[in-house]
């Protein structure tokens, strides 16, 4: 039977604390991967704890900082730390973000900046400082976490669409320029269930009938699972996905696919 044997390699994921990155930790480890993770919680928060107890939970060890990842320097002593604690770095997730939901009307020049450098810059400082190490695995891989609003969005959602958008070209420029020797792919999630959805539903009069709405302006018949995402994270880290470069993975349940009439 095949499957995807991730052992003995060392990933690094930005935002473990919750959501997307927390369940592509959990998935990593149970491929094999010991996992280095942060965010922007203190190590004895419940989401960092939760992080370090589901990697060990695999067998694998696991290494928490917190990080806030606009700060480069923060980044830089991350990686430091990172690289004495494992001796070296094979798979990288940057993940961490937000959504900066604003309208092009009402965004001021300082959600614009803070923006692009949290959904932009910090994906492009933390590849550089892991590339090094990655070129001494031979095998590195950079995955960075788009969105499908990088491919169709909706009203309001400036600037974080423009930064998801800008993404694709990040992987795609990084991709010629490190490659061979270090792979570089996006994934770009859709509708996928995490706290923060839910905090979402639950703006709502009626939670579960706008949940139930958003279903059903999917083919697949459900939103996405951080599991699911994480899947695609080991998969595309894998001997299976070597010939993939370059190119952003659109995850969506099959929404973009479908015309909306409403």
């Amino acid at each position: 039977m095949l499957s995807i044997n991730l052992s003995n390699k060392v990933a690094v994921v930005t935002g473990v604390s919750s959501g997307i990155g927390a369940g592509v930790a959990q998935v990593l480890s149970q491929a094999g991967c010991h996992v280095a993770g942060c965010a922007l919680s203190p190590e004895n928060d419940e989401g960092a704890l939760a992080f370090v107890k589901s990697v060990e939970a695999n067998g694998q060890q696991a290494y928490y900082q917190y990080t806030d990842v606009t700060m480069p320097d923060q980044i830089t002593s991350f990686i430091e730390q990172v690289v004495k604690v494992f001796g070296r770095i094979d798979i990288v997730i940057s993940n961490a973000g937000a959504n900066v939901f604003k309208g092009a009307e009402k965004c001021t020049d300082e959600e614009w900046l803070q923006n692009i450098n949290l959904n932009l810059t910090s994906h492009w400082h933390l590849g550089r400082v892991c590339k090094p190490w990655l070129e001494k695995s031979e095998k590195g891989v950079f995955e960075v976490m788009a969105s499908n609003h990088a491919y169709a969005s909706i009203p309001g959602c400036f600037p974080y669409n423009v930064t998801k958008t800008a993404l694709t070209g990040l992987v795609r420029a990084l991709a010629i320029e490190w490659g061979p020797s270090v792979r570089v792919v996006g994934i770009a999630p859709g509708f996928i269930e995490t706290p923060g959805n839910d905090k979402w539903f639950a703006s709502f009069a009626d939670s579960n009938a706008e949940r139930q709405r958003t279903i059903a302006l999917h083919p697949a018949g459900k939103l996405g699972s951080t599991k699911e995402i994480g899947g695609w994270c080991a998969f595309l880290a894998s001997d299976f996905a070597a010939f993939a470069t370059g190119t952003t993975y659109l995850i969506d349940g099959g929404r973009s696919a479908l015309l909306q009439d409403e």
